[in-house]
């Protein structure tokens, strides 16, 4: 709670004339923060379809902000099993590439294995097929769409953790659509693992789990961050966009710049990166898939997220108003006449 009142208190709602920071603890804010934030700030532990528990604690998306759980709930769970899976969000590229150089960095965690999750579908959309198509077998798109995937496994690899691919069964996929993706992975010298969770339950990823929790238990994980904490902001910036989206450069006007220079001299050079960008593609162009080279990465505008501890990137036209879909879950969840909740599932 003392580290939630303080992050609270760092946040800045202004600056002074002189262009110096007002925080949230100089308008003595932070203290009522912390009062409505403090039963927020136990994990909620929850039962799945299996009877297993789960907790479920923060979770935003992995394209406007870091897209991972809580840090707390993290290490609260490491604290009571001998195996902890948590989520991040959208693509490795996205969701993976911030829980490395955010959450495990400013919480000291050290992943022993990755889990990267790929349908045939996705494949067969990287490979330039249409999505009224995706349900009719087609080999060579699925071929053609995997070196999408392989820039996952490479990204991932960086960061010195092994890799599993658990390839999530439709019932339309084909056998010879599975063996083209395990055969691509294997190029990349990782394994590929047919999970049918969906249809079977923890049945289906039985094969998954025993293989994960060997690796795991192998300790030939070698974590490190992609950047170290002393590289300047806009270096970080260039490290992300050359290394995970395999960008040749990065598109900012001097006032982007002189803004990151001013924060770092006021002390915030340390802090890392959190972009903002689509989650459909490499680029800032979510109409291109595939792995995409020789692109740029243009940055339009820069936001200090003091309290949070990092700085957020806004890169092409993505909006950070997150939106529901049309018709909201929420429209059919109520309660009966006895008072019983309906409309969850």
């Amino acid at each position: 709670l003392k580290d939630l009142e303080k992050r609270l208190g760092d946040i800045i709602v202004a600056y002074r004339r002189d262009k110096t920071p007002i925080y949230c603890r100089d308008i003595k804010a932070d203290g009522a923060m912390a009062v409505l934030l403090k039963d927020a700030m136990q994990p909620n532990l929850v039962q799945t379809l299996e009877n297993n528990p789960a907790f479920v604690h923060g979770g935003p998306f992995a394209n406007i902000a870091h897209g991972c759980n809580s840090v707390v709930a993290t290490t609260t769970a490491l604290k009571l099993a001998d195996y902890v899976v948590t989520e991040a969000g959208f693509g490795a590229d996205l969701g993976a590439e911030k829980f490395m150089n955010i959450k495990c960095r400013k919480a000291g965690l050290a992943p022993s294995v990755v889990v990267l999750v790929a349908t045939v579908r996705a494949m067969k959309m990287n490979g330039g097929v249409a999505k009224a198509d995706l349900g009719a077998e087609n080999v060579a798109a699925v071929t053609a769409g995997c070196p999408n995937l392989g820039r996952h496994i490479g990204n991932l690899k960086s960061f010195g953790v092994p890799v599993v691919v658990a390839i999530n069964h439709f019932v339309s996929d084909t056998d010879a659509e599975v063996d083209a993706i395990k055969k691509y992975v294997a190029t990349h010298g990782s394994e590929a693992i047919l999970c049918k969770h969906w249809e079977k339950g923890s049945a289906g990823v039985t094969e998954l789990s025993t293989r994960v929790a060997e690796i795991a238990d192998s300790g030939i994980a070698n974590f490190a961050p992609l950047y170290p904490d002393e590289m300047n902001l806009f270096e970080k910036i260039e490290t992300i966009a050359k290394r995970i989206y395999h960008a040749d450069d990065v598109l900012a006007d001097k006032s982007i710049r002189d803004q990151l220079k001013a924060w770092e001299a006021q002390g915030y050079g340390t802090l890392p990166i959190c972009m903002a960008k689509t989650q459909y593609s490499f680029t800032t162009d979510p109409n291109r898939r595939g792995a995409p080279t020789g692109h740029s990465v243009p940055v339009r505008e820069v936001r200090l997220s003091a309290g949070a501890g990092f700085v957020v990137v806004i890169c092409g036209e993505i909006m950070t108003m997150p939106g529901l879909p049309r018709v909201p879950s929420a429209e059919s969840i109520m309660l009966n006449d006895q008072g019983q909740i309906e409309g969850l599932f």
